[in-house]
């Protein structure tokens, strides 16, 4: 639990502050230090506009980071909502909304986020509308089995003789059960948020620029790959770093409960 929460904390500081230790406005352009190698002036060289990559980096995290914080939040508001529907509302309501959910889990995440993106315009809000449209699945079918085996447990049974109403019940019953499961849920996809977002922002279809988004500096440096490649290699380790130490952390977390669920 503790190593989930060092990783959070860590992730929302370089998100928060990484702006401010950035050495350079990262949109500020310097043509005669283009595609300089790594220096002491600037520790990991600049681009082909001669923008400081460190700079952009660490403005880069507050929009990676921050946008899959939200779209990943998002995903887990809709989901949630859905699945506790479809536990709750009748046997007519859940398998309408199951059939839904087994329907959008029939197309590849990306390909659909791509493909809506790609209809509704590149930009901030197209990209945070795709990735959120496209990852509340797992959430949903979550909710609703867990939403299942809760409904029949003698207090909520009590509940309901009392005449507690239904969005009562769900927050005092439902969601408590709901949390460890979810928050699992949740880290594995906050890391599928960063890749989904780098993958939009490589095909153009993410963060605009001069903006430094991660993925938007890899689409930049894929044309300098061959000659300085270490352009599209800081970004992409960024990427990969975040979406391996979310990844670590999700499986402590899982582990930790489920140690925790064979004591109890």
């Amino acid at each position: 639990m503790r190593s989930v929460l060092f990783v959070v904390i860590g992730l929302v500081a370089l998100a928060v502050l990484g702006p401010l230790l950035a050495p350079y406005d990262p949109t500020a352009i310097d043509i005669p230090n283009r595609l300089s190698a790594p220096s002491a002036r600037f520790p990991l060289g600049t681009d082909a506009l001669g923008r400081d990559i460190l700079s952009r980096l660490l403005y880069g995290a507050r929009w990676s980071l921050g946008l899959a914080f939200l779209i990943s939040v998002l995903s887990l508001l809709i989901g949630t909502s859905i699945g506790l529907i479809a536990a709750l509302g009748g046997k007519s309501a859940d398998w309408l909304l199951m059939r839904a959910t087994d329907t959008f889990l029939a197309f590849p995440e990306l390909v659909a986020a791509v493909v809506i993106a790609g209809l509704m315009g590149a930009g901030t809000w197209s990209l945070i509308f795709a990735l959120s449209v496209t990852g509340w699945m797992r959430y949903a079918r979550v909710a609703r089995g867990i939403g299942l085996s809760v409904q029949n447990q003698g207090y909520v049974v009590q509940a309901r003789l009392a005449g507690m109403p239904g969005w009562s019940i769900a927050r005092w019953h439902f969601l408590p059960s709901l949390i460890p499961s979810l928050t699992v849920v949740w880290t594995g996809m906050f890391a599928r948020a960063i890749l989904g977002i780098s993958a939009l922002g490589f095909l153009g279809f993410g963060v605009q620029p001069p903006n430094p988004e991660w993925g938007a500096m890899l689409l930049d440096a894929r044309v300098h790959m061959r000659s300085t490649p270490l352009q599209m290699i800081w970004p992409g380790m960024a990427v990969v770093t975040c979406v391996l130490t979310i990844n670590l952390a999700g499986d402590a977390l899982r582990d930790a409960l489920a140690k925790q669920s064979s004591h109890e």
